[in-house]
This record gives structure tokens, sequence and C-alpha cells, in this order.
């Protein structure tokens, strides 16, 4: 004798499995896009890099440079975009900001004297100006997001200030009301 399932609970089955199955796959499908940014990265550098093997000398190295930078923009941005936190973002500003000064300090090589050095203290200025606005940045996100949360908490206050007014079921229902509304 075999066992059928209701219809119905075959139904259920399988769109519980596809609901389980499109979260599970939103995960997978970003985490597949940035595997896919890192290869392309990869390949975009190996190209790149195989084209300077016909450069000799400083522009040889500035075409290295200029490929590294590129690949760690890229693979910086991805990374970034994948984990979606501030955190993220910040140092991903800041390791772009370091390839681009490692780029700006291999252009440099090409010069000598004083303008070698003008040209360094340029790049490093450039380099520190980036971090501090990357690190500036984050800081007056994270203010905003605490004033925000602060602004909430007031107006929470406020909410359940009014519903003291009330007694009873309406009370509770006004106090239910106000922590539903200001996520509390």
């Amino acid at each position: 004798m075999t066992y059928r399932l209701p219809t119905i609970a075959v139904l259920s089955l399988s769109l519980f499995a596809a609901a389980c199955g499109s979260a599970s796959a939103a995960v997978d499908e970003a985490k597949l896009v940035y595997k896919q940014a890192q290869d392309n990265a990869a390949a975009s550098y190996k190209v790149a890099r195989a084209r300077c093997d016909a450069i000799a000398g400083n522009p040889k190295d500035v075409c290295v440079a200029e490929a590294k930078a590129a690949r760690v923009r890229t693979e910086e941005e991805a990374g970034a975009y994948y984990k979606n936190t501030l955190k993220a973002y910040t140092k991903s500003r800041v390791k772009i900001a370091e390839a681009n000064y490692d780029l700006d300090k291999t252009k440099c090589g090409a010069l000598a004297g004083n303008q070698k050095d003008v040209c360094i203290s340029q790049a490093k200025a450039t380099l520190i100006a980036t971090k501090a606005d990357a690190t500036a940045d984050k800081k007056a996100m994270e203010a905003r997001a605490d004033a925000r949360e602060d602004k909430r908490t007031a107006e929470y206050q406020v909410a359940r200030e009014k519903c003291d007014a009330f007694a009873g079921a309406t009370k509770d229902s006004c106090m239910s009301a106000a922590k539903a509304q200001y996520g509390k």
C-alpha cells in the first residue's frame, strides 16, 4: 500500500521549500555576484599586466601600478557592496586610497630632485586627505544614525505620555500602537 499526501499538504510543502529557497537564493546570488566581480578583476589584471610586459622602465612600473590599482578598486567596491556595512565601505575607500597612493608614488619615480620630493609629498597629502574624508564620513553617518535613534526614543516617550491619559484596554492598545510605531 502506498501512502499519498493530500494535495494541499504537497502544495504547502512546495511553497515552504520555495520560500526557503528564495531567501537562500538571494544570499547565494549576492555571493555569486561578488565572486564574479573578483574573478573579473583578476582576469582584467592579468590582461593589463600582460600589456605592461611590452613596456620597459618607469612606464612599465606605472602600467603595473595602474593595473593593481584598478584591481584593488574593483575588488574593494564589490566587497563593500556585498557586505553592505558602513565599516566595509570605509575600509574599501581606505584601501583604494592606498592603492592610488602606490600608483602616485610610482609615477613620481620618473622625476628627480625637488620635483620628485614634491610629487611624493603631494601623493602622501592626497592619501591622508582621502583617509580623513573616509573617517569623517563614517563618523558623520554614525552620528546621524545616533541622532535618528535619539529622536525616535524622544518621540516614543511623548507617545507613552499621551497614552497615560487613557486607562484599561484603551491604554494598552495605545501603548501597543506606540511600541509598534517606534520599534520599541
